[in-house]
């Protein structure tokens, strides 16, 4: 198997462009300071911490260099530590989470581990409310997620912000416009969070803006045409915005070298087959409907591990697309796999997997087919901007995420053709009542889980021994951070009661009100 792993923008015409780089020292959120900055109209680009002053020093409109989080520490042998001489570029830098505790420990300074963490929610007690931390109150609730602590500053650096548990939260050296926070500004969980990014990359680094999607397009539809060159091509189209428009994309670029297959695993959405069929039917795309519902279950038999799940049906997917792309000749699977699925699929040299995508962890060695993943680089606001550059319809644009292994981590433990219909159902109720309270594009995710056990329940006058669902309604922006979504007692009564009533099998409805971090967005 090859996959095609190039930055697809470094093969923007992006010169002109101001830059802001971020180097990539492992954590999860690495990618998220980059996707804010690009919120800003400002071009950003993540590059390994390896990356040696002398490289960054070529790249032309540099403006200013950020260090990410990683979820190593710096006494670790092993642990990416940047090159010291970054510090002496002259351009404005500033260090996140374990970013920050690198520039402490780059410039002089002193990190020590930590007697207990620091996670969640706390408040930042601004001493000088300068530079990054312009125009912020004396005092923010910001995100914290780290053990070791800064316990002293090198000559030239000051304290800016403490905590409770944290005496050095912030500091900065203003002679180098050099800064360091503990915690993380680029997740929601950070209110004032775009604020400090937008001080950094705006005033401090006086970035002008040049970023848009609308810039890509035509960039984007050449590569695509140099990766494919004169080869067909097979993509599982699912439905989702993802796949919808890396589809539309590669059919707008090669034509019917392109074969869309839409493979029913009896594992999907609410009657997605008829969906798909009628939306799709008004784009000249050479599609194909393949029913493998019992192939997938045949597999998943037994199989409670979620990672396993996730793998198997990966597995499935490409023996079905094997014996479609062999019959239309094709030699080049493409996937709508987007920043996200890459960056928990643990893909960056100092990052941990925290699931495996079927689309990126689950994909066999042996495959015949090479990977290409045209929006590899975009994150998913970005992606349905795209689409509706493309002129996708706003029912597959704002559609919510669906995740690629299906309904098959939605059902905790044992998949099964019968818990698959519960799980389906109850999703259905779920977003169709979002819907009539005009919520579903205020939310990102709404759908419902399916737990491996039964409870206890009454139902007119006997006793019922049946399974709990769970729903689960999320707020996000691109899927890093979640908050549970403050869904009214009405509404979510309402969806209690349809379920209840309408699924058999099912007689309890529980509300999952956990976050990301430390949840994730599905449960398996």
């Amino acid at each position: 198997m090859t996959v095609f792993t190039k930055s697809f923008i470094m093969g923007l015409n992006i010169n002109h462009m101001d830059k802001i780089i971020v180097l990539d020292f492992g954590g999860q959120y690495c990618h998220l300071i980059s996707r804010r900055i690009r919120d800003l109209g400002v071009f950003s680009e993540v590059l390994p911490a390896r990356t040696t002053a002398s490289e960054l020093e070529k790249i032309s409109g540099l403006k200013g260099i950020i260090f990410s989080g990683g979820g190593l520490s710096v006494f670790d042998k092993t642990s990416p530590k940047g090159h010291q001489n970054i510090l002496e570029l002259g351009v404005p830098i500033l260090g996140i989470c374990y970013g920050h505790q690198v520039i402490a420990h780059l410039s002089g300074g002193i990190v020590t581990a930590g007697q207990a963490g620091e996670y969640g929610i706390t408040k930042l007690k601004i001493k000088k409310r300068v530079s990054v931390l312009s125009s912020l109150k004396s005092t923010e609730p910001v995100w914290m997620n780290h053990r070791d602590v800064v316990t002293k500053l090198a000559s030239g650096y000051q304290t800016l912000a403490s905590t409770n548990h944290c005496q050095i939260a912030a500091f900065g050296n203003v002679a180098k416009n050099i800064y360091g926070l503990q915690f993380h500004p680029e997740v929601t969980h950070t209110p004032h969070g775009q604020e400090i990014l937008r001080n950094f990359a705006l005033k401090i680094c006086r970035a002008k803006k040049g970023w848009g999607v609308e810039n890509v397009l035509t960039d984007l539809t050449q590569e695509i045409k140099q990766q494919i060159g004169t080869s067909r091509a097979v993509i599982g189209l699912s439905g989702g915005v993802d796949s919808s428009t890396a589809a539309i994309l590669v059919n707008q670029a090669i034509g019917k070298r392109l074969t869309a297959v839409y493979v029913d695993t009896g594992l999907m959405r609410y009657r997605e087959t008829e969906f798909i069929e009628q939306v799709f039917k008004k784009y000249r795309l050479n599609l194909k409907i393949i029913r493998a519902g019992d192939q997938f279950f045949k597999a998943l038999k037994g199989v409670t591990d979620p990672e396993k799940k996730r793998k198997i049906i990966g597995r499935t997917f490409i023996e079905v697309f094997d014996r479609v792309a062999e019959k239309e000749k094709a030699k080049v699977l493409i996937q709508g796999t987007i920043y996200s699925d890459r960056i928990e699929s643990g893909i960056t040299q100092y990052a941990s997997t925290i699931k495996s995508h079927h689309n990126v962890g689950g994909l066999p060695k042996n495959m015949k087919l090479r990977v290409y993943e045209p929006l590899r680089d975009f994150y998913k606001d970005e992606v349905r901007n795209i689409a509706k550059k493309l002129g996708l319809p706003e029912s597959i644009a704002r559609r919510h995420v669906f995740p690629g292994p299906g309904l098959g981590i939605r059902i905790v433990g044992e998949v099964t053709p019968e818990r698959a219909e519960i799980v389906r159902q109850a999703s259905h109720i779920v977003e169709e009542e979002i819907a009539k309270a005009g919520l579903y594009n205020r939310v990102w995710m709404a759908f419902a889980v399916l737990l491996p056990i039964r409870n206890v329940g009454v139902e007119g006058d006997a006793r019922s021994y049946k399974f709990p669902v769970v729903v689960r309604i999320v707020e996000s922006k691109d899927a890093m951070t979640a908050n549970f979504a403050k869904i009214s007692y009405k509404i979510l009564e309402t969806i209690s009661t349809r379920i209840t009533n309408e699924i058999k099998a099912v007689n309890r409805v529980v509300y999952d009100i956990s976050n990301k971090p430390p949840a994730t967005m599905e449960w398996e």
